[in-house]
């Protein structure tokens, strides 16, 4: 690992997630460094847009440059790409919005938002960044990653964004199970209250779970009763298939779950 990389890593999480505004002295706490080492980071990430210092308080925040990374991230990603139609043809026949995800570390990255087909104003989710174990999408893609990553993820930090999030592992490595036989995923008010999702994982040609679709709207019409749920869950289930099936996976790969 190249030290000075790590560290301008750092940074640039720090800033993400503790920001948006922060001076060389407080990133120099919470990195554990000099802060001459800091401000060397910071004047080399400015110059590459990376970041950028605020006039007036002399602090850091992200830079523009990271905005063209993600996207150039997101126009290499097959799974966005190939999921564009397929995400709009589950919005239309359900007629809620839905979201395709992709696992990153220990939280779910939405890289495509097909809106609700109802014209009321939405607000583009593509690059919300969700803990894995809050979601439908997470859940739904977790179940399906090796026993190793399983056990390391559940072993993990479990935040609680509601009162309604399900923190214990034992619970979480039941509801990964019941997934893997039923072949989709559901989340009421675990992300956010009024909100829930059912989705299932997507499969590639190797036979792994390179993500998530799945839809999102309010609990009360997502969740209503069995019914509406069962017709949800059907439709989320068989676009994960036909998409999992334009990625290349086999007729042996995981997806066929609940078949």
């Amino acid at each position: 690992m190249v030290q000075s990389v790590h560290r301008a890593v750092r940074v640039l999480r720090e800033l993400s997630t503790a920001g948006p505004r922060l001076g060389v002295t407080e990133l120099a706490e919470r990195i554990g460094i000099a802060k001459p080492t800091v401000h060397a980071l910071l004047r080399t990430l400015e110059a590459e847009g990376l970041v950028r210092q605020d006039r007036e308080t002399g602090k850091y925040l992200l830079g523009p440059g990271l905005l063209q990374l993600g996207n150039s991230y997101l126009d290499t990603q097959e799974l966005r790409t190939r999921s564009v139609t397929w995400a709009d043809a589950l919005a239309t026949g359900t007629g809620e919005a839905v979201w395709v995800a992709v696992l990153a570390g220990d939280h779910v990255l939405v890289v495509h938002h097909a809106f609700r087909p109802e014209g009321a104003v939405q607000i583009l989710e593509v690059g919300a960044s969700i803990p894995w174990h809050t979601c439908a999408l997470g859940k739904a893609v977790v179940a399906f990653q090796p026993s190793s990553q399983r056990t390391a993820l559940l072993a993990g930090e479990l935040v609680r964004l509601t009162g309604r999030t399900l923190t214990d592992p034992a619970a979480l490595a039941a509801q990964l199970e019941e997934v893997r036989g039923i072949g989709y995923a559901t989340e009421e008010q675990e992300a956010a209250l009024g909100d829930a999702g059912i989705a299932s994982a997507v499969f590639d040609r190797s036979g792994e779970a390179v993500g998530a679709i799945g839809v999102v709207g309010p609990v009360e019409r997502l969740l209503a009763d069995d019914a509406v749920r069962q017709k949800h869950a059907v439709a989320v289930r068989e676009v994960a298939r036909n998409l999992s099936r334009e990625l290349g996976a086999g007729r042996g790969t995981p997806w066929q779950a609940g078949a």
